[in-house]
């Protein structure tokens, strides 16, 4: 009986141990989601910005978490047919609706090493001279290391 008794105690001191560490666990999931900043000097691109055909240009945004940062994505395509998932209250001059014959497209996905609280992100951008000038969307997406996600979506021209 003795035996017996002894392994009851370890079950149940396991089933505390497992229980309080899932509890322990649950008081640390992060629920809150990630941040982008574009509101500051060297911000860029700015809503209703204008991007120069053939040149190169830097695009840059400050990403913050309460926990860590994971990546963040960026996301370039015509706005030609005025389509609209911008997530600025500013309203920009659209030219009118046509159909794209070279249009610009532009996705890439980048890590954020080292899984920082804050990240300001550089990324160079060269838009190619014979492109199809216009609205475009300018869409920047960051998620954290646990998989919260923030869009941003701005209307630039490329000129």
């Amino acid at each position: 009986m003795e035996k017996l008794q002894i392994k009851r105690i370890i079950i149940a001191f396991g089933i505390i141990s497992l229980a309080l560490a899932c509890s322990k666990d649950a008081d640390t999931v992060d629920t809150e989601y990630p941040v982008i900043d574009g509101n500051f000097a060297e911000a860029s691109p700015q809503q209703c910005g204008t991007i120069q055909r053939g040149e190169t240009f830097i695009f840059r945004a400050r990403f913050s978490d309460n926990v860590a940062l994971g990546a963040f994505s960026l996301d370039i395509h015509n706005n030609f047919n005025h389509h609209s998932h911008s997530t600025e209250v500013e309203a920009c001059d659209m030219e009118p609706v046509k159909t794209p014959e070279n249009d610009f497209e532009y996705i890439k996905d980048i890590n954020i090493p080292g899984a920082p609280k804050t990240y300001e992100a550089e990324v160079e951008i060269a838009i190619p001279a014979d492109i199809d000038p216009g609205d475009y969307h300018f869409m920047i997406k960051v998620t954290d290391a646990t998989g919260w996600q923030t869009l941003r979506g701005l209307s630039v021209k490329i000129q």
